[in-house]
């Protein structure tokens, strides 16, 4: 049916005040979904109400009969996990806070099947009525009006069902019989190691159920492939394709018209009784098209297509899309490595791993605000491994102009055939498997953003496999890339051979030299997922998410498995290589807000040194093609692998990549000293000016180099010169770097604590998540630096405060923390700074720009590991 949607948010209709399950103070009204009253289009389910089967006594075919007494149930929203529908409803509350997932959930709730149910209403009669079901976690019986439909199996496995005969006009009744998931036996979601997974499962609904009406024939779906005309640009070939189904049992001659990018289109088109057709219009070419672009390279233009079929002069149905114009090439360099060309211009990947909210929970200015953060850092795609997302998600990355790899994950029923996942295959999955694959490339076909789909994550699936995917991408019209893997694991297995990219770690702690080296992570080729590991968000973020035991612990005892890592199993379940590392070389911890300070410094540098070590090395003999780090957000509050935290609370790690990522930027090189400037945009920058100054702990400066006309091309990399290597340093030093252009303004700023007793990673005793070092640096003398007092002036406006800060105090200040409050001492978020964890010269002063949802009369803290917090009401 059509693809022309009435998006149904909240119910059109009440029905009537029904009774709530107990503690529902947080449920929804209860509602009735009404059906578009046009002779074609689709609705999404408004609501639904659950209960356990170990409540229920009925059977489905009674379930679903109208006006049945569902007055002792729970109301949910129209995508809802069962967890997340009991969250809603009070019945779990504060589930993200200590151990109370662990502790205060009952398992059996979510051991047996739980039913779905909801009322709809028509005014009369369709000829063409589908009822379309996303998929369900794990599997789920489908009742309409007392008529058991049949069964949909697996979270992405998109069924249809024809409901014409079944649906009357006025009241309808719709009832699913969900059954319990086990990611290693179910083709559902799995957590893996990134999380404690959900009690449930994330059993239920996670996208929208859809009713759809129409006439004699339907737009089954619609898609467009467009040929840039390279290099140049200037033309654009665009061909629109619609998928039309005669639903009679009789012979229909369609008339097909509609609009593709401005241009008329008109085709009439014959099919026999109950044939389906995808019908190709002729190509038209565009003159001097908008291209869609990253958004470091130029705009993010959409144009549309709409569709309308005609049988005998009247509407049957309609359907539309947007699309983007732009060419995607991804293949194997020289040396064998993964490389991405979009629009004919190389492009390094700078991608981090995302991670859904982990109860499935649909919430579109969260998922915003973490797309903006994304563009913030300077990050350009983001991997999805088997958490694909509504769409509202793609929606916003096409306008963003972020690239996204979505694909399969690994280790449970997706890929069995690595020998730790899910159990193997037996002839009735392969059906599920095929189902699934359909059913995603052509829920994402049309969105310029996704640029290639990984068929799998830790290993290439088989040939038959591999076959069979690509004969599902072929029936709907996939236009990009097919990877088979984010991993080399498995070998090049025909038919589409390598994967060109590696997955050999780390996943924990290493230190910034470790990306200059040239073994396993380090930066050359193209890695599907890699990094320093644990991120120990804001001091605020720690005490919100864990009780006051772990807190202790947190520095205290950093072997103790923490909850809030990973699923609890070895090596994720603890800090010590982390912590270890961070005593060792920053100085023992004196307490949680000194190891939470410490921490922030350990984690910024991390970052910072990763992307700017791939960064160096985009132009190297072996290039570095680009990179995922993992991870980019978790699924809920979390000590592991994330660049800013659950509740959005940007801190060090942030900070690192954002200065890493910087449009125009100058950098150290951990392993020889070099200077370099990167550029990774679309313009060339010149008449740059480089300044080198290297500090001993105390503030004397000690050598200076400076070199001016430099040129950069972006993207691209200008070599600037080599610091020698200085004599009699202190054990903790300083190397300051700026960059000027040709006025004497600012481009980029970049500061290093560093020690003469350096990092030595241990490279022949390297395990598959860390490799050790054999002696660590000493920066100790960060903890010794005397305390420094700072001069902060504040101004908020709507949604902008402005912050200077001025260093009064005769000590450096290697990293000011700047964090802005509301009224009640809580923490505005989300929000993004023009600069953070800056570092202050005596009698330097810098000043900085956040931007935030409006705020009356916020407050701005000021701290770091040598400035007393302080807290300033900023003026309006």
């Amino acid at each position: 049916m059509s693809a022309f949607r009435v998006r149904v948010a909240l119910a059109l209709a009440v029905l009537l005040t029904l009774s709530l399950a107990p503690a529902s103070t947080a449920a929804p009204a209860d509602v009735v979904t009404t059906l578009s009253e046009a002779e074609s289009g689709t609705t999404a389910i408004a609501g639904w109400q659950i209960q356990s089967s170990a409540q229920v006594s009925a059977t489905g075919a009674e379930i679903s009969q109208p006006r049945y007494d569902d007055s002792r149930w729970y109301r949910v929203g129209p995508r809802s996990t069962v967890l997340a529908g009991l969250v809603q409803n009070g019945r779990y509350p504060d589930l993200f806070h200590g151990t109370n997932m662990r502790d205060n959930v009952n398992r059996a709730d979510f051991q047996v099947p739980w039913w779905y149910r909801t009322e709809f209403h028509v005014r009369d009669r369709s000829p063409n009525t589908v009822l379309k079901i996303p998929g369900v976690t794990s599997r789920g019986e489908v009742f309409l009006n007392g008529t058991e439909l049949g069964d949909v199996v697996g979270t992405y496995n998109a069924r249809e069902f024809d409901i014409s005969a079944l649906v009357k006009p006025g009241r309808n009744a719709l009832a699913i019989k969900v059954a319990p998931a086990d990611p290693k036996k179910d083709f559902t979601i799995s957590w893996i190691d990134w999380a404690q997974p959900a009690p449930d499962n994330n059993m239920g609904l996670f996208r929208d159920v859809e009713i759809a009406r129409g006439g004699a024939v339907s737009l089954a779906g619609a898609y467009v492939h467009t040929k840039l005309a390279l290099p140049g640009m200037g033309s654009a070939e665009v061909q629109a394709f619609a998928e039309v189904r005669n639903t009679t049992d009789r012979p229909q001659t369609v008339a097909l018209q509609g609009e593709v990018a401005s241009r008329w289109l008109n085709q009439v088109v014959r099919l026999n009784a109950n044939e389906t057709k995808t019908v190709a219009f002729t190509p038209e070419t565009l003159r001097n098209p908008r291209v869609w672009w990253p958004y470091q390279y130029g705009e993010q233009p959409l144009y549309r297509l709409d569709l309308t079929a005609r049988v005998n002069g009247r509407t049957t149905d309609r359907t539309g899309t947007t699309f983007g114009i732009r060419d995607v090439v991804s293949n194997l360099n020289a040396k064998g490595d993964r490389q991405f060309i979009i629009n004919g211009r190389q492009i390094q990947i700078r991608g981090g791993g995302w991670a859904s909210d982990l109860l499935l929970r649909t919430q579109p200015d969260r998922l915003e605000a973490q797309l903006r953060y994304t563009r913030d850092m300077g990050l350009n795609a983001i991997r999805l491994e088997g958490k694909l997302e509504t769409p509202e998600f793609y929606e916003l990355a096409d306008r963003y102009g972020i690239m996204l790899l979505p694909g399969w994950e690994c280790c449970d029923k997706w890929e069995p055939w690595t020998g730790w996942g899910g159990e193997a295959w037996t002839p009735e999955d392969y059906p599920i498997a095929q189902g699934s694959l359909n059913a995603q490339a052509r829920f994402l076909r049309n969105h310029p953003s996704v640029i290639a789909f990984l068929i799998g994550s830790d290993i290439s699936p088989p040939e038959d496999v591999q076959r069979m995917y690509l004969a599902e991408f072929e029936k709907v019209g996939w236009p990009n890339p097919v990877l088979p893997a984010a991993s080399l694991n498995g070998g090049p297995r025909p038919p589409l051979g390598s994967s060109g990219s590696k997955m050999e770690g780390p996943y924990d702690w290493v230190p910034p030299v470790y990306w200059y080296g040239d073994k396993l992570g380090a930066a050359f080729g193209f890695a599907g997922e890699l990094s320093a590991g644990h991120s120990i968000p804001a001091l605020d973020t720690v005490r919100g998410m864990l009780n006051a035991t772990e807190q202790e612990q947190l520095w205290r005892e950093p072997a103790t498995p923490q909850f809030h890592t990973g699923r609890g199993n070895e090596p994720f379940n603890n800090l010590y290589l982390f912590s270890n590392a961070l005593a060792q070389r920053y100085g023992t911890p004196t307490s949680l807000a000194d190891y939470v300070d410490k921490a922030q410094l350990a984690n910024y540098e991390q970052v910072r040194a990763q992307f700017e070590a791939n960064a160096r090395r985009m132009t190297a003999e072996r290039p570095a093609t680009g990179f995922i780090y993992w991870m980019l957000n978790n699924a809920w509050p979390s000590l592991n692998w994330h660049l800013y935290s659950y509740d959005l609370n940007p801190a060090g790690a942030y900070f690192g990549a954002k200065k890493a990522n910087e449009p125009i930027h100058i950098q150290y090189s951990y392993d020889d000293r070099s200077v370099v400037i990167v550029g990774q945009g679309p313009k060339k920058a010149d008449q740059l000016t480089a300044l080198a100054e290297v500090y001993t702990i105390d503030g004397k400066l000690v050598h200076s180099q400076t070199k001016s006309g430099i040129s950069v091309s972006l993207p691209g990399l200008a070599e600037v010169f080599t610091l020698p290597a200085v004599q009699n340093l202190s054990a903790t030093y300083f190397v300051r770097l700026k960059l000027t252009d040709g006025h004497g303004k600012d481009v980029s700023r970049n500061t290093y604590w560093l020690s003469s007793k350096p990092d030595i990673p241990d490279w022949d005793n390297s395990e598959w998540y860390y490799t050790p070092v054999s002696q660590f640096a000493d920066l100790k003398g960060l903890a010794a630096l005397p305390n420094a007092s700072v001069d902060v002036r504040a101004r908020s406006f709507g949604d902008k405060t402005t912050v200077t800060v001025r260093n009064t105090s005769s000590t450096i200040i290697p990293a000011v923390q700047l964090t802005l409050r509301k009224a009640d001492g809580s923490q505005l978020l989300p929000v993004t700074w023009s600069d953070n964890y800056v570092a202050l010269w005596p009698g330097e002063s810098i000043t900085v720009q956040a931007s935030h949802e409006p705020a009356r009369r916020p407050t701005v803290d000021i701290g770091g590991i040598n400035v007393a917090t302080q807290r300033l009401a900023a003026t309006q």
